[in-house]
């Protein structure tokens, strides 16, 4: 699925495991995008392919294989302009998994699974650490795989900027107490990821 025109970049988007490449928030932050002068390239890794076809749920790819998989993706983007990753939860860990190998100009992490429910001890670090381009993670207050108080004693790659959203959990969604709204958070945070890219990548905005 490709949406708007190269004139900034082009932006390799990956889904989470849990679902698809054409959910409301998927469909949200390619929009907007899409809007500020970005291409956005959307496609499914090899389990969800499956489940499209025969409707059966699986678990999702081991890990590489989900790289493999973006990696070929990666040479739809137009390598004359500056090529991004960026994913929400599992997405973003493989984006910023690949990110080093794919020479990647820029990687975006929407909800990054710092580790799985329950289980804090249990750190995805690595990506973390080892990232060389610049890297926006933007994180919700509420999110069950990494709350604000799990990242607070963490070394980070110096490239990684971490931006918080108020109320959100893992798909940065407030509650309805909060006064604020789904579209609204994810518009909200579209917003930081075009003013990062458009810093980054040294574009008009």
């Amino acid at each position: 699925m490709v949406q708007g025109s190269p004139r900034k970049g082009s932006v390799l988007f990956a889904h989470g495991a849990g679902a698809g490449m054409d959910t409301p928030f998927m469909d949200t932050f390619s929009d907007e995008l899409a809007s500020s002068g970005y291409q956005v390239i959307r496609f499914e890794f090899p389990y969800r392919q499956k489940m499209r076809q025969d409707g059966r749920r699986r678990p999702p790819d081991r890990m590489p294989t989900l790289v493999a998989s973006l990696k070929e993706q990666w040479q739809r983007l137009d390598p004359s302009r500056p090529r991004v990753l960026m994913g929400k939860s599992m997405g973003g860990r493989v984006a910023m998994t690949a990110a080093n190998a794919l020479s990647a100009h820029a990687c975006i992490a929407l909800g990054y699974p710092l580790h799985p429910p329950g289980k804090p001890d249990n750190k995805r670090l690595e990506p973390l650490q080892s990232v060389r381009c610049p890297t926006l993670v933007i994180q919700g207050e509420r999110d069950s795989m990494g709350k604000p108080d799990a990242w607070r004693s963490l070394t980070l790659a110096r490239q990684i900027r971490l931006v918080w959203m108020r109320d959100g959990d893992h798909s940065l969604q407030p509650r309805k107490s909060s006064g604020l709204t789904s579209t609204g958070q994810w518009r909200e945070a579209a917003g930081h990821v075009c003013n990062f890219l458009d810093e980054v990548l040294h574009v008009a905005g």
